[in-house]
């Protein structure tokens, strides 16, 4: 979804591109384009809800911080997809219960709270569309409170590794950053880390982790 700027942008998005012409007009009618750079906090806990937002460009990390400053990251809103807790807190009229962080320079459409509200009363393929996103996004916070309650912390960090790495096999992520998207704590990760590196499976260094033996940490995941 990069490049110059679409006429009609809604048929960049799985899922508004079948919606009737009508809805469709209505849509690009009442929402506006946006732009954020990177580090930018879209939306904090406690504020208040006033935008649908659709990502045509970047990455948004929903994510939840404790009384303790303890963070865990819920998931990430990618291009052509939409934020649940926008969605909750638009639907249900409260503030925000989490924060979104701008991991990358954003583009998106925002859609108002008026024009939410009156495409979700009047439009069944936007309906179709918001609650579609909703039964996916449920599904992976689902998942997310599984592995958290039950998953061995070994396995779900090295997933975390395998997901996160480039082709070279290299992030630069910190231990916190890391402890954040695991819902654990910081001496947690450096422990687990230093013993992977111990057993040659990688390479630590300040701020960055290179991977070694992606084989090694991919049969780890999959025990």
């Amino acid at each position: 979804m990069t490049g110059a700027v679409v006429a009609d942008w809604t048929a960049l998005v799985p899922g508004l591109e079948r919606l009737d012409a009508p809805s469709r007009k209505r849509l690009r009618d009442l929402s506006r384009a946006m732009a954020a750079p990177v580090g930018t906090r879209m939306f904090g806990e406690s504020s208040p809800c006033q935008a649908f937002l659709i990502v045509m460009e970047g990455q948004v990390r929903v994510q939840k911080v404790g009384e303790n400053g303890r963070e865990i990251a819920l998931y990430r809103v990618g291009p052509g997809e939409t934020c649940v807790v926008t969605t909750v807190c638009l639907m249900s009229g409260t503030d925000y219960d989490a924060e979104g962080i701008a991991e990358t320079d954003i583009r998106a459409q925002m859609l108002p709270l008026s024009g939410f509200r009156a495409l979700l009363a009047d439009s069944e393929g936007f309906r179709d569309f918001v609650f579609r996103a909703y039964s996916t996004r449920i599904s992976d916070l689902l998942l997310l409170l599984e592995e958290v309650s039950f998953g061995r912390i070994d396995q779900r960090l090295a997933s975390c590794l395998l997901e996160r790495a480039d082709a070279a096999g290299e992030m630069a992520m910190t231990h916190q950053e890391l402890a954040a998207e695991l819902g654990t704590a910081r001496e947690v990760v450096s422990r687990q880390l230093k013993e992977f590196e111990r057993q040659g499976w990688l390479t630590l260094g300040r701020g960055r982790v290179a991977l070694r033996d992606r084989t090694a940490l991919l049969a780890l995941s999959r025990k």
